[in-house]
């Protein structure tokens, strides 16, 4: 398939290049050029500008910051306008539900599909086309992207539009409020003397056992917070599950309670860590290093 593929960051480089190994033609865009000019060596062509690079695309992949982005991308800087009718718009961002919702209903307007399809697995998952992803919108056009979503990983079609960003935020719940308890657990351990390392190991394949005590908590053994997710994103994908919360008249106090915890992490200067870097800043307020 001939694929745009908008934001070529730290997920979108290798699920574009993905594609490109895979065989299909892929039109790259981003912001900062240089960071798209790394797919040339695999065939891709790279665009100054997002609209250039959605011309002829049968589909057009989404990988930018967040909603507000996307929604910029595609009705400001005539990115709608260029695709012709029956393009399909797969956003792959961590957008909030009801700007999806708006975007799909916008660009159906204009006879262009959508589906809002966000992904779960970081730069590991997007490297290695082991990613999960969660899709909401029509099941023909699931059916229709399933050719390019098979080579990032596995999906699941969640409900209508909107439902694959609902699916997301209970993934970035989860996943954060999973990453304090293993940080926390483990800090306690070294505190009282045991080797957060074995100890890790030793719970590794019981009922705490999880992804997050593997990966997350190896790199908090090791001190690597070097960023796969960051923990900025971390944060706002807690703000966009706490809106939505509000917006549903339901009440998160564990998500609210971690939302303080990313907060002051990001006012100490951790933002560009890792998401698991949430143990440094636990790690601080109990004077460890």
């Amino acid at each position: 398939m001939k694929v745009a593929v908008l934001g070529i960051g730290l997920m979108g480089y290798p699920m574009a290049r993905r594609l490109a190994q895979a065989g299909h033609t892929v039109q790259a865009w981003n912001r900062s050029r240089d960071k798209a000019d790394r797919l040339q060596p695999f065939g891709a062509q790279v665009f100054d500008s997002a609209a250039q690079a959605v011309q002829g695309a049968q589909c057009v992949i989404g990988m930018l910051e967040n909603g507000a982005v996307m929604g910029d991308v595609l009705f400001n800087q005539g990115v709608a306008q260029a695709m012709a009718q029956g393009t399909l718009v797969i956003d792959m961002a961590s957008t909030k539900p009801r700007e999806a919702r708006d975007h799909a209903a916008r660009l159906n307007a204009l006879g262009i599909q959508h589906i809002d399809c966000p992904v779960s697995g970081g730069t590991v998952g997007a490297e290695g086309g082991t990613l999960v992803m969660m899709a909401g919108g029509k099941a023909e056009d699931f059916a229709r992207a399933q050719e390019l979503l098979k080579v990032f990983g596995r999906s699941t079609h969640v409900g209508p539009h909107g439902s694959g960003q609902l699916a997301k935020l209970a993934n970035q719940m989860i996943v954060g409020i999973t990453i304090g308890a293993v940080a926390e657990a483990l800090l306690l351990c070294e505190r009282g003397g045991a080797d957060m390392g074995k100890v890790r190991e030793a719970i590794t394949g019981g009922f705490a056992d999880s992804r997050i005590l593997q990966l997350h908590g190896e790199r908090m053994v090791k001190r690597d917070f070097a960023p796969r997710g960051r923990l900025a994103i971390q944060l706002k994908d807690i703000r966009n599950a706490l809106d939505t919360a509000q917006e549903t008249s339901m009440d998160a106090p564990i998500t609210t309670l971690f939302e303080q915890l990313y907060a002051q992490a990001v006012e100490h200067g951790l933002g560009e860590l890792d998401h698991s870097g949430l143990f440094v800043e636990l790690a601080s307020r109990n004077g460890m290093q």
